[in-house]
């Protein structure tokens, strides 16, 4: 006849249980949960855009090249203030398939100014890809990808790329939470400002 469980050890168990959160486990899940309901990972890229007179490294920077090659910028040679010395500098400007493009995109009260700046693209977490754990304190590694939010994100945050980053995450008396402020490993901000290609 088999033995029946003790009834002492079942409430015990079961106490144990209640007492532990989901958050005192570091699983893939829960780091998962962690990294893309956080602040820094959920902010939209903004792109910052700016015409007039723009020195030589402004005007030739990946993002102004892919706007130029979308037709959505003109530019000709201009003289340069003495702000943006040395020499060459140029007067960009929207073309009018630029101004149809980005007309929605600019807040009402913006659309005069020479400077202005877009929510581009979100991120969207594809994998925890690792996590290395060291007493109460864990290195998660993860892939992402850029989602555009628009024509503009499409052209500058493809979302075919992956990329690659690390964040520290540290177990608290309440469970394991993301590293924030000035903190030796890096926090989920630096993590994804240093993320790499994985492609």
């Amino acid at each position: 006849m088999p033995k029946r469980p003790n009834l002492a050890f079942l409430i015990l168990c079961s106490l144990f249980l209640a007492s532990c959160s989901p958050r005192d486990f570091l699983t893939r899940r829960l780091a998962s949960d962690l990294i893309a309901t956080s602040n820094a990972f959920r902010a939209p890229q903004q792109f910052q855009l700016h015409t007039g007179v723009l020195p030589n490294d402004d005007y030739l920077s990946q993002e102004y090249l892919l706007l130029q090659h979308h037709g959505w910028l003109s530019a000709t040679k201009a003289p340069c203030p003495p702000a943006l010395l040395p020499p060459p500098c140029w007067d960009v400007a929207l073309t009018p398939s630029g101004v149809d493009t980005f007309q929605d995109l600019i807040p009402p009260g913006d659309a005069d100014k020479q400077s202005f700046t877009i929510p581009a693209a979100r991120r969207e977490l594809v994998a925890i890809t690792g996590i290395a754990k060291q007493g109460a304190i864990a290195d998660v590694e993860f892939t992402w990808h850029w989602i555009p939010l628009n024509e503009v994100g499409a052209v500058l945050y493809p979302g075919d790329g992956h990329y690659r980053s690390t964040v520290a995450l540290q177990d608290y008396d309440d469970g394991w939470r993301l590293m924030q402020g000035n903190s030796r490993p890096q926090t989920l901000d630096e993590a994804l400002k240093n993320a790499e290609p994985t492609q």
